[in-house]
């Protein structure tokens, strides 16, 4: 019997989107893939849920980290940043 998986909505931050284009060449590839595939697995191998936020999570590329945000009452995902370990702590925390 096969499990019909329900797709999420996927939606990136334009500034996400932005910072996304000026990483390095390797990693804007790994990141890129696995953005595309959380409207099909908003939970991949490796994810962290973020303490002290209800939905926010991250995922670890190298020193690099997406934070995304999960909506399962409305299946949507958002990708609010994808930075340097270094910087992206400090811009969720204005969102």
């Amino acid at each position: 019997m096969k499990r019909i998986v329900e797709k999420y909505r996927l939606f990136i931050k334009p500034s996400a989107r932005k910072e996304l284009l000026g990483l390095p060449k390797d990693v804007k590839t790994r990141s890129q893939l696995i953005i595309d595939t959380l409207s099909e697995q908003p939970r991949p191998r490796g994810y962290k849920k973020l303490f002290g936020y209800t939905n926010l999570y991250r995922i670890r590329i190298g020193s690099y980290r997406i934070i995304y945000e999960i909506e399962d009452s409305v299946k949507t995902v958002r990708v609010l940043a994808v930075k340097h370990r270094k910087d992206v702590y400090k811009s969720i925390y204005f969102q």
